[in-house]
């Protein structure tokens, strides 16, 4: 018998560009080049190719210099005054800029350059089929990007402490995370240092 997914709501990517770029240099993650760009651009390039038209960048780091360097059209910008506490508090700034009726985000790190369009999409799939809670796996193990739904913001928020985001949330309701394999399509690692830097150009 065939059955038939029930659109939801809009999902909103929320990209957490935040970062100062600590260990590579001091540079802000968002503008650290990849690709022949900045990797918030990358980013979003990413989510919205994967299905996710709908675009919060969550800045910190120098976001003056962000917002005037990077090409970012159609993006809502959010500022992030406490972006030094860690990743919890872009988490926390991203949601509580939602627009009314967003059915979930979908949370995408700005310095996982592996993550593809096709892992995008199959988290977005896993939504439209149900999920309001959903994770990239690689061989099994949980991973990014990840995805919310609205039932859960206020409590992602009230968790999204230091450098942790949703990972809180997400052991709390481990049996009702849908972990959608994705190793075959993308890779998970973070751009932390020069050396990964190096690494990803290098391909």
């Amino acid at each position: 018998m065939q059955t038939t997914e029930t659109p939801p709501g809009p999902v909103t990517a929320l990209v957490l560009a935040a970062g100062g770029g600590r260990r590579l240099g001091g540079r802000p993650k968002a503008l650290v080049r990849y690709a022949g760009r900045p990797l918030v651009e990358h980013a979003v390039a990413v989510v919205r190719a994967g299905g996710c038209p709908d675009v919060t960048v969550v800045l910190g780091a120098e976001g003056h210099r962000v917002r005037s360097t990077a090409h970012l059209p159609g993006c809502r910008l959010v500022d992030n005054p406490d972006w030094a506490e860690g990743m919890g508090s872009s988490l926390r700034a991203g949601l509580a800029a939602l627009a009314p009726g967003t059915s979930a985000v979908l949370v995408m790190l700005v310095d996982t350059p592996g993550v593809t369009p096709a892992a995008v999409a199959r988290l977005l799939a896993a939504h439209r089929a149900g999920a309001e809670l959903a994770a990239a796996a690689y061989d099994g193990r949980r991973g990014h990007p990840v995805l919310i739904g609205a039932r859960h913001f206020a409590e992602a928020a009230a968790g999204a402490r230091g450098d942790a985001g949703a990972r809180a949330l997400l052991a709390a309701h481990r049996a009702a995370t849908t972990l959608v394999e994705c190793a075959d399509v993308a890779v998970p690692d973070d751009l932390d240092t020069p050396a990964d830097l190096a690494r990803w150009a290098a391909g």
